[in-house]
């Protein structure tokens, strides 16, 4: 792979889905120009700016007065920050402020935040008005490199994570990698456990990369930054062009990796922010790479080679770790990775490596064996 000094300060991403085809701009500086970037898809028309709380003190007020030169009209609405705000009671409400503002099918909603907010935003134009357009601008690492791109929409329920929602493809995301040096480090980290699941899954070139340069990433260096994003967007641009719409054993299941445990994890904690999903991300590859070993071919050496590094930087790669402040057993886990929407027939559906850099759908792996692990979690 190329240096990271050698990426353009602006790059272009193609998402390749034919009439839902999209770009992905990625570089410093995209909210303040905003509506020049979007000025093809904004202009005389109405923009609803979705924006958690949080966020909304931080960017809102650049990014609406960018959009108010482009659009006719532009309305500001927030949401609760947190993974709490994505309910059906917190769609609903949105809904129905949207639908007050007197929208028409040409209105235009913009998701400005992270990952919530974009399911939850994105839900929302899913369903308004039976589908309005909408664009992407995710505030965290974990929204820029995957939840922004691809098209998944939704709300979780009390039955489990993202169990309602649609495909719903954005027509434009702008990732402004300048807003990452206010992200808190917590949050940072918990982005770059999906970056490194790109390179665990698919190009072991990338997770060497990541091996020597992830630090500078973590520190502010904006040209790792942008390298990193530009790379896993490619990544998932591919498989979702590939398989749009996660049929069953298709190439977006591989994008899961580490996600029927961490999801699992999730669920128990709650979603209330004890637990973020990029931390619950990564101990859940760890313990899918340490599956993938008892298994085979995949060798341990690979498996502690992937936890090493998460460990490295600072995120959990035990399961102790990512869940330390609450009570958890083997059988806990189990019933909810049964209830993840990944699995078929009450088979439990796994992302597995053959080998660090490639990874496999499994539907084959025997209740005894994933509890076997999840009572011994650590490496032998």
């Amino acid at each position: 792979m190329s240096a990271a000094t050698d990426v353009p300060a602006i790059e272009t991403v193609q998402v390749e889905l034919a009439e839902r085809s999209y770009a992905i701009r990625v570089g410093a500086g995209l909210i303040e120009r905003a509506g020049t970037e979007l000025a093809d898809l904004l202009s005389g028309r109405k923009a609803v700016v979705v924006a958690d709380q949080t966020v909304a003190t931080l960017h809102l007020p650049t990014l609406v007065r960018s959009l108010e030169g482009t659009a006719s009209a532009v309305h500001a609405l927030t949401v609760p920050a947190g993974e709490s705000a994505k309910s059906m009671a917190g769609l609903a409400d949105l809904l129905d402020r949207i639908l007050a503002i007197g929208i028409d099918r040409r209105t235009v909603v913009v998701a400005l935040g992270g990952g919530v907010t974009g399911d939850l935003a994105g839900f929302a134009a899913a369903v308004a008005l039976r589908g309005l357009d909408f664009v992407q601008i995710p505030t965290t690492l974990l929204a820029q490199v995957d939840s922004s791109v691809g098209g998944k929409t939704g709300v979780n329920t009390r039955h489990g994570k993202n169990l309602v929602g649609a495909f719903h493809q954005p027509r434009r995301v702008l990732i402004d990698t300048a807003v990452l040096n206010t992200l808190p480090r917590r949050e940072l980290l918990a982005g770059y456990a999906e970056v490194v699941k790109y390179g665990a899954i698919g190009d072991i070139d990338f997770f060497e990369w990541l091996e020597a340069n992830g630090r500078r990433l973590l520190d502010g260096d904006d040209d790792a930054r942008r390298y990193a994003i530009v790379a896993s967007c490619r990544a998932k641009a591919a498989v979702v062009a590939a398989d749009e719409r996660e049929t069953a054993g298709g190439r977006r299941a591989l994008l899961n990796f580490g996600h029927t445990f961490g999801h699992a994890l999730e669920a128990m904690a709650g979603y209330d922010g004890t637990l973020l999903h990029g931390e619950a991300v990564a101990a859940g590859m760890v313990l899918a790479a340490r599956m993938s070993a008892r298994l085979g071919p995949c060798t341990g050496q690979d498996a502690e080679r992937l936890a090493a590094h998460l460990a490295a930087v600072g995120l959990p790669a035990e399961l102790d770790q990512a869940d330390a402040a609450r009570h958890w057993s083997a059988d806990e886990l189990l019933g909810h990775m049964t209830k993840d929407k990944k699995a078929l027939d009450g088979r439990i559906v796994f992302v597995l490596l053959d080998r660090l850099g490639h990874a496999v759908v499994r539907d084959d792996v025997e209740r005894a064996a994933v509890r076997t692990l999840l009572d011994r979690p650590k490496a032998a």
